[in-house]
């Protein structure tokens, strides 16, 4: 009998990769992923699609940037026609994979807590988003789980009643019932995202902490996007070159959630100790970087927000204690996920399978990464509402065109803090258009809905052609063949012979 095929994703909710002590010692405590990456793989190069909740996780969990599947702001639904990673492993196996998503969803089009209902190709009797959560609760728990102040409050907030540990204890007892069989499971927590609820004793953990002073808090922002400038505020007129970002609540629930993690990786050591496990957040944090720290996320394509972290173990197959500098992107969790059971990647993902990665460090199979803004939120006027960036990073150069704002341009390299914006005046403008072209031709393949003329015709694009109606006179058809009929041609009705064909 063969052995059973197992994989658990385990993420979180705005935590950037230097908040964890594998990255980088800061006096935050995180023993538990950091025991993880000492048994496996840390990535130093790893990216969200988008640096904003919902949008991460749909690139994350249908393998289609957050564009094309629909769900580019927070509170839209992925489309109809977009599966997820559930379905897609429940029906390739007929079933005989169990698959379990427990937490934070966020890709239904509710509010931020979700609808309560258990998607396609998960099993219903341990899906459990936040509005599930809520619906256990008396009303006076339910104002207590959402208001700080009762980290403080006499007798503080009891685990028991935080959304981690049933979300822990829930992901346990899938382990423990599947401990025989194929499995996929996703174990979503939204902390340490606001309002960062947490007991005892990391609720008092980090009272008298600050955060090290970011390098380039001090930015002033004078050649960057005046949508930075909008969101720093009142932080534009503070000295910020030495600020050191107090956040007890948020870093108490930091730790915290490691400490459920613990409790989660115990029970997979025991229980099914040969599993693939890969741990990564949604985005990262601004931390008053670039005097940016409201919300901790934004139309930003800044390294602490979109860096994320990205740890896999699995043991026999992956080297311990290894780094890798690969780029990675979590538009290749589906992909990776589907061939690690044994399911053909179908042709309309848009990752890559990065198992290679996985059991050799020293193995890069990308050459860049993309990262896109659409929305904060559907439901608010504010976070600067409709702000469209496209961007790519090559590991180096990371170009970032914002399409209402100033485009920006940064040798990572050179300058990690990303402070000298070189759009127009480059060390080499020929990579700088050649970067360029990538993100259009990455517009043009993916079906972006947004894509045209304005993209191309930036200030600093010299050698851009003339504005055009018919832009690149293409048509663009869908090549979805696993869960739609295959396409017909407009002009003749019959089957479509060309996805890509001129109009």
């Amino acid at each position: 009998m063969s052995k059973p095929v197992q994989a658990i994703v385990i993420m979180t909710d705005t935590q950037r990769k230097d908040m964890f002590g594998c990255y980088r010692d800061t006096g935050l405590r995180t023993p538990n992923v950091d025991r993880l990456a000492s048994q496996g793989v840390r990535f130093e190069n790893a990216y969200c699609c988008s640096p904003v909740c919902g949008p991460a996780r749909s690139a994350l969990f249908t393998g289609q940037y957050p564009h094309s599947n629909g769900g580019w702001g927070n509170g839209m639904a992925i489309d109809a026609i977009t599966k997820t990673l559930g379905q897609r492993i429940t029906d390739a196996t007929d079933g005989a994979t169990q698959c379990g998503y427990v937490g934070k969803w966020h890709l239904d089009g509710g509010d931020y807590f979700g609808m309560g209902r258990c998607p396609e190709g998960y099993d219903p009797d341990y899906w459990y988003d936040m509005r599930c959560y809520l619906d256990e609760l008396s009303p006076e728990d339910r104002l207590r789980s959402r208001d700080v102040a009762s980290n403080q409050a006499e007798g503080g907030f009891p685990r028991e009643l935080t959304f981690a540990h049933r979300c822990s204890s829930r992901a346990i007892d899938f382990i423990r019932r599947h401990r025989d069989e194929s499995f996929c499971l996703v174990l979503s927590y939204d902390e340490p995202h606001g309002p960062s609820l947490c007991p005892e004793p990391f609720a008092s953990m980090y009272r008298d902490y600050r955060f090290p002073p970011a390098a380039n808090g001090g930015d002033d922002l004078r050649d960057k996007p005046e949508i930075q400038r909008l969101w720093a505020g009142d932080n534009l007129d503070r000295d910020m070159d030495n600020h050191a970002c107090h956040a007890p609540d948020f870093f108490g629930c930091h730790s915290f959630v490691d400490d459920e993690i613990g409790r989660v990786l115990e029970v997979i050591d025991d229980n099914t100790p040969e599993s693939l496990v890969i741990f990564t957040s949604d985005h990262g944090d601004m931390l008053g970087s670039h005097r940016l720290e409201r919300s901790g996320k934004g139309p930003a394509m800044y390294q602490e927000i979109t860096n994320i972290p990205w740890i896999v173990r699995w043991p026999g197959q992956t080297p311990e204690g290894a780094v890798s500098d690969a780029l990675i992107s979590h538009i290749d969790l589906t992909p990776t996920l589907l061939q690690h059971f044994g399911i053909p990647i179908p042709r309309l993902l848009q990752g890559i399978d990065q198992h290679g990665a996985f059991t050799d460090p020293a193995v890069s199979l990308r050459d860049e990464v993309f990262i896109e803004w659409g929305r904060y939120e559907m439901d608010h006027d504010g976070f600067l509402s409709f702000q469209p960036i496209r961007c790519v990073f090559d590991g180096r150069y990371k170009l970032a065109v914002n399409l209402m704002d100033t485009d920006e341009l940064y040798d990572v390299q050179a300058d990690p803090g990303e402070l000298k914006n070189l759009i127009h005046d480059p060390p080499d403008r020929a990579r700088r258009d050649r970067l360029h072209d990538v993100i259009l031709d990455w517009m043009s393949d993916t079906r972006d809905p947004f894509r045209g003329d304005y993209w191309r015709r930036r200030p600093w694009r010299v050698d851009a052609p003339p504005a055009s109606w018919a832009y690149t006179g293409m048509t663009r058809q869908r090549e979805h063949t696993e869960y739609e009929p295959h396409q017909l041609d407009y002009d003749t009705g019959l089957d479509m012979t060309e996805a890509v064909r001129p109009k």
